[in-house]
């Protein structure tokens, strides 16, 4: 098996975690099976850097004496913010030549002002989102999902979907077995698909500022499998249901039906994660009915039936 070198690009203002996380992955992978990756960084002029948070990181040399890695990774930070020109020149010259392209964070801020996610879609943090499709309008932004593959080009979230993203170039490279003992050896429970919201529900929702409303966003947390038609919530929450249903979008950001089915969806999710109960077990529980609800509810969200998700993103059970 060939060798693959990482090449890991690194600037004044760089978030420490978006370098590190990621390259604890391949050097977990190197580790776990030797011969695999060569793990470099580089910064313009091979001198030491000052993360965000104030670490200073020495690189192995310079950008100008790199040669085309297999993988190129950018992080974000502060220092996307205004990124030396430099910088974006030389990854506008040298970035296609790597095999593959991955940034973390704001980092696609950077392959974005070379041109490079010209045509693709991508994600970035979530607080960037609308700053990355407005300055480059020829990017298809997409602000939901943790990370974001198309073609040779990958770009992650904000700061630990990194791991998740590097996890899964792993399990591209090495197979999901060896990705998931690197899961397990970084305590990083399991590697979360692509197409998993950057926030849970409760997180990406508003919390309403008046009780009632607050009161039946818990209650619907808590009672996936209740009745939970506007109807009923308009009535826990002492309202008619046009009332609250208007209500319920202005102060959450969320219609009461999106917000249902995304908790349904996170409920059902975490159960296939983390237990062994059966898909018609947890198609009631999580309030589908049946698991041919839930299957088309997976599908239409994450593109993977109940039972896919379970085979690729819970751990195969260990022997004794």
């Amino acid at each position: 098996m060939a060798q693959r070198t990482v090449l890991v690009v690194v600037f004044d203002g760089v978030q420490s975690l978006d370098v590190t996380g990621p390259v604890e992955v391949f050097a977990g992978a190197e580790h776990h099976t030797p011969g695999t990756y060569r793990i470099r960084t580089a910064s313009l002029d091979g001198a030491p850097v000052r993360t965000s948070s104030g670490l200073t990181l020495v690189p192995d040399g310079a950008l100008a004496d790199a040669r085309a890695p297999h993988t190129l990774l950018v992080p974000g930070g502060s220092g996307t913010r205004a990124a030396d020109a430099r910088l974006v020149d030389w990854l506008r010259a040298h970035a296609p030549r790597a095999e593959r392209l991955v940034s973390v964070c704001t980092g696609a801020i950077l392959l974005a002002a070379a041109g490079l996610l010209d045509g693709r879609r991508a994600t970035t943090h979530w607080a960037y989102c609308d700053k990355l499709a407005r300055d480059h309008p020829a990017v298809e932004v997409d602000a939901d999902p943790i990370y974001v593959r198309d073609g040779a080009v990958s770009t992650s979230a904000g700061v630990t979907s990194g791991i998740d993203l590097a996890l899964a170039l792993v399990e591209e490279d090495l197979g999901r077995e060896v990705a998931l003992s690197i899961a397990r050896h970084l305590v990083v429970f399991l590697r979360r698909p692509g197409n998993q919201a950057q926030f849970s529900v409760q997180l990406a929702a508003q919390t309403a500022r008046r009780e009632p409303l607050r009161d039946v966003q818990q209650w619907i947390t808590e009672h996936p499998d209740g009745d939970l038609t506007v109807e009923s919530l308009a009535a826990r929450a002492s309202l008619s249901p046009r009332h609250f249903a208007r209500a319920f979008l202005t102060e959450t950001g969320m219609t009461p039906g999106r917000y249902v089915d995304r908790v349904r969806l996170e409920h059902a999710r975490r159960l296939l994660e983390d237990t062994g109960d059966g898909v018609e077990e947890i198609s009631r529980t999580s309030g589908y009915g049946t698991p041919e609800a839930m299957r088309r509810a997976f599908v239409r969200a994450l593109g993977s039936s109940p039972a896919e998700y379970r085979r690729r993103f819970r751990p195969a059970p260990t022997s004794p």
